[in-house]
Order: structure tokens, then C-alpha cells, then sequence
């Protein structure tokens, strides 16, 4: 197998990459922190070819310290987990001339403009948008488009640090943030795009050399915002394979993934558009890399590929264990996740008896609740499988109304 350094600040004890990885793992030099090792140190002289803890993950610091680990080692690719890692990877290839996704390819998937740009030139719908280098880009955004405007960071994820603006204050309350912004308010780092008012979907899959292996399209409950703002619970579902939407969907993941910059070698993909009544879809944005939240569990349950594992696995030189399109899930799902409330929390007493409903609680009772501090906090979760669309929707409702009636923040 060749060896592989791999980025990845994930627990080990988690996200179990050393057993992800099967017989490859003693050909993989680990780039990581303290903390997501801590408990697991003896998997790293054990399961890995070699290792580099940083205290500081996201400094340069850490490329010059990968750079020299990929050298001392000879690494023949370079892999990782997280989308913050998608560009410091892609660099390092092409400083040491190595195969897989380069520099152009993963600037079009982390840089929203980048990537807007590329979709509208291909004839893609994408909303009204334009870069926001400094104020007066967004009073001229504002001023041409109407409220409500969306700001957000250009390479951000999870909804984070995502603006609603509805009126002039929200305009003033986004401008008078600037300090307490953890992303900077310099050129190149936001953008605003008109709002879209319209059912909410995403497609997640393998893609690799320009074309999708394989993917379907599933739709959420509402916006990434909207639930980061509201605290609500979010929920996704599978859409059924006579849906019409679905193959509007692929045709949109399908053309916008032949129009970016292609990574040669397999990757995931996790694409969020939104699709209306005209079965016109919009895109919102692509990521090379598993959708977040129970979405790879999810498709695991439906094709027998976990797709953050999946993706991990191809970077590494592993061949794909699923290499075409099914024609229709082994079963319907979905996931939901309840955020984290206000005040002391007294867990349920009993399990979810919702058939089809896999539970987790990830608070333990007499935890203090402040809300949600990321769109993936949350204080349980729940996976459901259906033999339809509308089984899955009721057993979907019948445990979220089972968790509001259960769970209590006091």
C-alpha cells in the first residue's frame, strides 16, 4: 500500500480511523492533536507508520510540520478528514508533486464565489451573490437586491457565523460585530447572496476525475441558518426513488461536479441546493467531503457505504467498495438532531419506543444546558429507516414528539 500522511484532528476514540483503515493504517503518518489522542497513545506506535502531535492545529505552523514528515517518510498521498483541512492538503500535493485533488479543484469547492462563479458561467442556477471585500459591497448588494440578504464567511461550514439580514438593523448589528467576529472582515473572506425561498435539499455521494459515482438527494426540514438561529430541532430524510425531485437534483450535482476543477482520485461530496415548485433547482454550495451530522450514517443504512469512511479510504489508496450508481435504497431514512435547551437537563426515563427510531442521548441528566454552540451540538439524536417516504415521516414525527414530551431543561 503506499504510504499517506494523513490530516486529521478527530478522537480517536470517535471516529476510529486506525480501524477504518483496516491493513493501511501501518502506512499512515498521522498529523494531530493532544486531545485526539488522549486515552488512545498506544494506537499510535501500534496502528500507525508515524505521528505528529501539534498543540496548535491550525497555525502554518503545522504545514511545515507535515511538510517535513510527508519528506522524512516519502509519503506517496496525502489524505484528510475535515473540510478546514481540504486546501492545506491540496497544497502540500502540489509542493511535493504528488497525485490528487490540487489547488484550483479545492479552492472551487471551499470558496463560495469561487465556486458560484464557476456554476453560473455553466449555465447553473445559483441566487443573486457578490463578494464583500469591504461595507460598501454589501450596501450596494442590499441596495440593488432588497432584504432579506444572507452574509456568510466565503469558506465557512455548518451555518456558522451565517447572517440573516431582514432589515437595517440586522445590516447594523452585522457591521458593529466586526470584533467579536472569529472570521476576519477583510477582502476575501465573505460574501452575500439573495434569499431563496424554497424547499431545502442536499446530495451526498462519491465523486471522482470530474463525474459522480455515486450519490442520492435527501431534504431537510428547513435552512442550516435558520436552525443555527432558532435552536430547533433539524431533520433530514432519503427522498423516495419515484420522487421527481430527485433526478433534478442529480442532474444539477452531476453538471456542477463536471464544472469545477476535478479531483482524478474518488472523494465525498456533500452538495445543499434548494429545489421549488418549478423543479428548478438553486445551488446553495458543494464540499469535497462527507455531509456532517448522522448523514453518513444514514447512507450506510441505505447503500452499505459509510461515506466519511468511504471517502477516507479512496484518499488513502483503497479501492471503492460501492463503484456505481444504485438503483434505489435497501431502505428509506433519515436523522434528526435536538438541540441542547436552557437550564438543567433530566433525561427520558425511558427508551424511545418509536419503531424504526434509534435513539442516542448524548447528555447525561443533570447536565447544564446554554443552547447551541454549533449546528452539531446537540443533546440527542435520532436515526430513523422506513420501508417509504411517508413511514419514515411519521416515524420521524412520532419521535420528535416523543422527545419534546420526554426530555426536560429545568
Amino acid at each position: 500500500m503506499p504510504k499517506v500522511l494523513l490530516f486529521s484532528r478527530q478522537p480517536l476514540a470517535k471516529r476510529p480511523l486506525h480501524e477504518w483503515l483496516d491493513a493501511t493504517g501501518d502506512s499512515v503518518v498521522l498529523i494531530t492533536t493532544p486531545k485526539a489522542v488522549a486515552g488512545c497513545e498506544d494506537l499510535l506506535a501500534e496502528r500507525f507508520l508515524g505521528h505528529r502531535l501539534v498543540d496548535d492545529y491550525h497555525s502554518w505552523a503545522t504545514e511545515r510540520i507535515a511538510e517535513e514528515a510527508a519528506r522524512t517518510h516519502g509519503v506517496e498521498l496525502i489524505a484528510s478528514t475535515s473540510e478546514s483541512d481540504v486546501l492545506r492538503a491540496a497544497r502540500l500535493r502540489e509542493r511535493l508533486g504528488l497525485p490528487g485533488q490540487h489547488g484550483d479543484s479545492a479552492t472551487a469547492y471551499r470558496d463560495k464565489v469561487a465556486m458560484k462563479r464557476l456554476a453560473r458561467a455553466a449555465g447553473l442556477g445559483v441566487p443573486s451573490f457578490t463578494a464583500v471585500d469591504g461595507p460598501m459591497d454589501l450596501l450596494d448588494f442590499v441596495e440593488a437586491e432588497g432584504y432579506p440578504v444572507v452574509v456568510k464567511p466565503r469558506a465557512g461550514s455548518g451555518a456558522e457565523d451565517v447572517a440573516i439580514l431582514h432589515g437595517p438593523r440586522d445590516l447594523d448589528a452585522f457591521l458593529g460585530r466586526q470584533r467579536q467576529s472569529p472570521v476576519p472582515y477583510l477582502p476575501g473572506q465573505w460574501m452575500a447572496e439573495g434569499f431563496v425561498r424554497a424547499p431545502f435539499c442536499h446530495v451526498d455521494g462519491i465523486m471522482a476525475g470530474g463525474r459522480v459515482v455515486h450519490g442520492w438527494p435527501s431534504q431537510y426540514n428547513g435552512g442550516m441558518a435558520e436552525y443555527a438561529r432558532d435552536e430547533s430541532v433539524l431533520s433530514t430524510q432519503l427522498l423516495a426513488p419515484g420522487d421527481e425531485r430527485r433526478a433534478t437534483l442529480m442532474r444539477l450535482t452531476g453538471d456542477l461536479v463536471a464544472a469545477l476543477p476535478a479531483s482524478p482520485l474518488p472523494i465525498a461530496f456533500h452538495l445543499e441546493a434548494w429545489i421549488g415548485e418549478d423543479d428548478r433547482a438553486v445551488l446553495c454550495e458543494i464540499a469535497c467531503r462527507a455531509g456532517g451530522g448522522l448523514i453518513a450514517d444514514t447512507y450506510e443504512r441505505a447503500f452499505g457505504v459509510h461515506l466519511a469512511k468511504e471517502g477516507l479510504r479512496a484518499q488513502c489508496g483503497s479501492a471503492l467498495s460501492l463503484a456505481e450508481q444504485p438503483p434505489a435504497p435497501a431502505r428509506l431514512g433519515g436523522w434528526a438532531y435536538f438541540p441542547p435547551g436552557h437550564g438543567t437537563f433530566v433525561a427520558p426515563a425511558e427508551r424511545c419506543p418509536v419503531p424504526g427510531a434509534d435513539l442516542t442521548v448524548h447528555r447525561e441528566s443533570g447536565a447544564r444546558g446554554d443552547g447551541m454552540a454549533s449546528v452539531v451540538d446537540a443533546a440527542a439524536s435520532v436515526l430513523v429507516t422506513g420501508d417509504s417516504a411517508g413511514e419514515v415521516r411519521e416515524r420521524m414525527a412520532a419521535a420528535v414528539t416523543w422527545w419534546h414530551g420526554n426530555a426536560r431543561w429545568v
